[in-house]
This record gives C-alpha cells, structure tokens and sequence, in this order.
C-alpha cells in the first residue's frame, strides 16, 4: 500500500457514512422534542466577532485564553473566530434582531458545528457537532424544569439516559459569587504553593474554577474550602429548591453537587451537567444553566435566559458503547444486474421507476460480467436482485431473485415493480413530498 500523502489535521475527523446514521438519529430526536416544546430552529455564523466570545464566555476561561480557533483579519476588519458554542452567537442575534419584540420566552435551537483548540479524547474533537436548546425572555424554575426536561428526553429517546447521571447546583447571583471568590480567595492565601501551576494561575484569574479542578493536590484543598452554598442569597435558594420540586414531579432523578460552577462566565443561579455514570466530570456529556446577565451585557436590556447543549460525538459514543443499533435506511432493497445494451437501456428506466417508488435500489449499469455482479449484489447485501439478459429481454421477461431464500424465478418485465412492491412493507420505502399530509410546507431537513 502507498504512503498516505495528507491525513486529517489532529483533532478532526470524517464523519463516515455508518456515523452518518447515527448522527441523523441524533438530529432526528432534537428535532422531534424541539417541536413539541415549541422550540424554532436557528443558525447562527460559523464565526463571529473574536470580541463577541471575550466579552460573553469571559477573557479567563479555558475556552477564550486557550481553545478560540481565531480566523485571520482582511484588511481593516476585526479579528474572529470560529464558534466555540451557540449561546453567545444566538443571544446576540436576539439583540440584534430585534426578537425581544416576540412573544416571550424565545424559545430557540441549533445544531450544527463548533471549534475549540481542545485536547483530542474519547468524544472528544476539534472540530465537533453540538445540539443547544434556548429559552431567552422569562425566568422561572419551571422553565428550567422544562428545559432540563427537555434534555433528558432526547437522551432518553436515544437510550443512553441511564448511563447519565443529572448534576445539579445553584451558584446565586453575581453578588454571591463576588463575596464568595473574596472568601475563596482568603481561604487558598498562603496555600498557593500547594496548588498545581495550572490552578496557581486560576486562583489569581478565577478562582471558581479551583472547584472542579481535575487536579488531586486542587480537590483535597476544595474539599476543606468554603462552599458557595453558604453565600446562596434567601430567593436564589427558594428558586433552587423550587425547580428541585419540579425536577422530583417530573420524575427526573438528580444529584445536588455544590462543586459544579461550568466553565463559562456567563451563569447564574441554575447550572447542571449530564455525566458520564462512570468517569464523571471527565466526559461530562452536556449541560447548560441560566446566563440572566448576558443580554444586556450584549447591548439588549435586562432579559433572563437559560440554555443546554451537548457533543453529539459523545452522545455517539455513548449510543455505541451501549448497543444502540441507529434505525436508518440505508440498506439496498433491490440490486439490478443486466447484460447487453438492450438490457441496460431498459434497466436504466426500470432502476430509475423503482427509486421513485421509493424503493432502494443499486444498478449494476457498467460491462461487468453476471458473475461479478452478483458478488457486487452480495456485498450490498440486497434483499433482491432483478436480473435481465439478452434472452429475458427478447422474452419480455426478467428474473427475480431472493437473495436470502437462494430462489429465483422468471416473470413479465412489467410486472417487476408491482412484484417488488408487494414483497415490501410501506414502511421500507422511502419516499419524500415538499408537503406534509395537511398540505403545509415541510422542511427538507426533518
């Protein structure tokens, strides 16, 4: 074999067409929750400006000072960068767009790609797809319930719910954080050289970030630290306690964990993760929280808002590791093997009839001998072949064969399709109108 000439950069990869099955599952379930809690889809840029992402994420958290992928300037213009996650770009075309002139709460959702410079790992990628939910315009813990709600549904219809566990906290308001990083900050003075150089730099940046360090020398400090619940204002913990309630009437089980913080800048109050059962933080699956300063910290006025998002490589992965076989149609109903030109002419037609029927359907239309075709047809692993010679064409007939059963048999040409058609189930077919069946316009993508 020849040496390979280019690889994918480190941290990418192609997204195979098996993947590709999973991924349209995956879409397919957020779709489906989405519309029923009322959610519309939106897509914001691939990139946007770099200040967008400082001013919203935070200037010291891991994803601006070490993940931005920065997109070089032209010109005159700005600096940018690719997206590192969706909440920034769509809370700034909430402002922009004027949408706080709709009926309140926005409720909005994307998926699509994002970026961050990240070490590669299990699920794990430079370049990743994300799912995100949206709810902008009203606070309420029932909302939050609704939108954690959400989330555990989608995992839930994809199987994987039970390798989950749900991680809840409620950090306060900015004000509460403020006195407790103050107390924080006192408590780690003069233990400094205690700390791992990475949390060194954070205990001077964000001490916050101390409370989830991966870091052993860091947890065994953090576990004799001020907690952040001591400094939770009387309406943050009501809110908290009555989103618990909510979370318990729906039937949603979770872990109360006084050390998740996220690592963005823009939470308040509600935050949660869904985690990997086994490693935990390590491979955190998604999660989200409540950003109700973010807006207007954006140039809108003051609006609350709360968001979820999670890796579809890791929910993937997650499918994979548990078995989950993804439904899709990709399988090959009916091979056509032809010899001559004769044949070929009216295969093309016949192969072309078929599709349109919705029938999935490979022809074998080259100069290949029968025999090749055949094992090609094996390959494919089709249920049926029609095969169609010179003697079948001069006859009128053609010849179908069970691919399984190992049985064949002759009928006239035209009663082919109306054959494969009852051999069928409706729902092996796959076929597509622009309109549903009230005649509203439907979305190709769904």
């Amino acid at each position: 074999m020849a040496e390979l000439k280019h690889r994918s950069p480190k941290g990418v990869h192609d997204v195979l067409p098996v993947d590709h099955q999973f991924m349209t599952y995956i879409k397919k379930a957020v779709q489906h929750r989405a519309r029923q809690a009322g959610y519309r889809r939106i897509d914001p840029p691939m990139f946007e400006d770099i200040g967008l992402f400082q001013r919203a994420i935070g200037d010291h958290t891991d994803v601006v000072e070490k993940e931005l992928f920065t997109v070089g300037k032209k010109g005159g213009e700005q600096e940018f960068a690719l997206r590192p996650e969706f909440t920034a770009g769509i809370c700034r075309s909430y402002v922009e767009n004027g949408m706080d002139q709709l009926p309140q709460p926005v409720e909005l959702f994307a998926i699509g790609q994002c970026f961050r410079y990240d070490r590669p790992q299990k699920g794990r990628y430079r370049q990743f797809h994300q799912f995100d939910f949206e709810v902008i315009g009203l606070s309420d813990p029932s909302i939050d319930a609704q939108l954690i709600q959400t989330a555990y549904k989608v995992f839930n219809d994809l199987k994987i719910v039970n390798r989950l566990t749900l991680q809840m906290n409620n950090i306060g308001s900015s004000d509460d954080r403020k006195a407790y990083v103050a107390a924080l900050s006192d408590y780690f003075s003069g233990k400094e050289r205690n700390l791992p150089e990475i949390d060194q730099v954070r205990l001077k940046t964000n001490p916050l970030r101390l409370l989830d360090s991966k870091e052993e020398d860091t947890r065994i400090l953090v576990k004799l630290a001020p907690t952040l619940e001591q400094f939770i204002n009387p309406e943050s913990r009501k809110y908290h306690e009555t989103l618990l309630l909510y979370l318990e009437d729906l039937g949603i089980p979770y872990e109360h964990n006084h050390t998740l913080v996220r690592g963005l800048d823009y939470y308040n109050q509600t935050v949660f993760e869904f985690w990997d059962r086994s490693t935990g933080a390590q491979n955190a699956v998604g999660g989200g929280g409540r950003y109700d300063y973010l807006i207007e910290l954006l140039g809108g006025k003051p609006t609350p808002g709360i968001g979820f998002a999670a890796g579809v490589e890791r929910v993937m992965w997650h499918m994979k590791e548990a078995g989950v076989a993804a439904p899709h149609k990709d399988h090959v109903d009916v091979f056509v093997a032809q010899l001559g030109p004769e044949a070929k002419r009216k295969c093309l037609k016949l192969v072309s009839d078929l599709r349109e029927l919705g029938v999935h359907t490979v022809g074998a239309l080259g100069e290949a001998s029968l025999k090749s075709q055949m094992r090609l047809a094996d390959k494919f692993e089709a249920r049926y072949t029609l095969l169609l010679g010179q003697m079948e064409v001069k006859e009128h007939s053609i010849i179908l064969r069970d691919m399984k059963a190992g049985k064949q048999k002759q009928l006239p040409f035209e009663k082919a399709i109306p054959e494969i058609l009852s051999l069928l189930d409706e729902s092996d077919l796959d076929t597509y109108s622009i309109t549903d069946k009230l005649g509203k316009f439907a979305d190709p993508g769904e």
